[in-house]
């Protein structure tokens, strides 16, 4: 039996696919349950039309991310860290302050578990993370550590 998921339904498949499952699992479960629909002539004009407007999302998600690459790409966020006595930098800034940082100085709304290199910034002067903004856009963030001046 061919059926069009209307839900996602584990180990079967995601919301939008054709998938054919026993007639009985067909006919019992994901019909009543509304997590699909038998597949008719009317169902594949709809799975037809959801497969083109998920490219269209995935076409505008992706020319937005490029977008944000290139504009993430040009700016640094700058960071201010008290000095140690051996002229290293005291404490560390984790991708969840990054991340914040980019929101509060350029309203840019990133995840910091998108950050591919994920790892604490414990030194000074410009460190590049790698983030993936969309499958396959990655983009560079720019993080400037400047000691603070302390007067004596």
């Amino acid at each position: 039996m061919k059926i069009f998921l209307i839900k996602d339904l584990k180990k079967v498949g995601k919301k939008g696919e054709i998938v054919n499952v026993s007639d009985g699992y067909g006919a019992n479960f994901i019909i009543p349950q509304g997590y699909g629909k038998l597949l008719t002539d009317n169902v594949l004009g709809e799975y037809h039309a959801e497969v083109k407007k998920q490219k269209e999302e995935d076409a505008k998600r992706k020319s937005e991310a490029i977008e944000a690459a290139k504009k993430l790409d040009s700016i640094t966020v700058v960071f201010s860290a008290k000095v140690g006595k051996s002229g290293s930098m005291i404490g560390s800034i984790s991708p969840k302050a990054i991340v914040e940082a980019y929101k509060k100085q350029f309203d840019i709304n990133l995840d910091k578990r998108k950050i591919i290199d994920h790892f604490q910034v414990n030194a000074f002067g410009t460190t590049n993370l790698r983030i993936e903004l969309y499958k396959d856009v990655v983009a560079t963030l720019h993080v400037k550590v400047v000691p603070i001046e302390e007067n004596k």
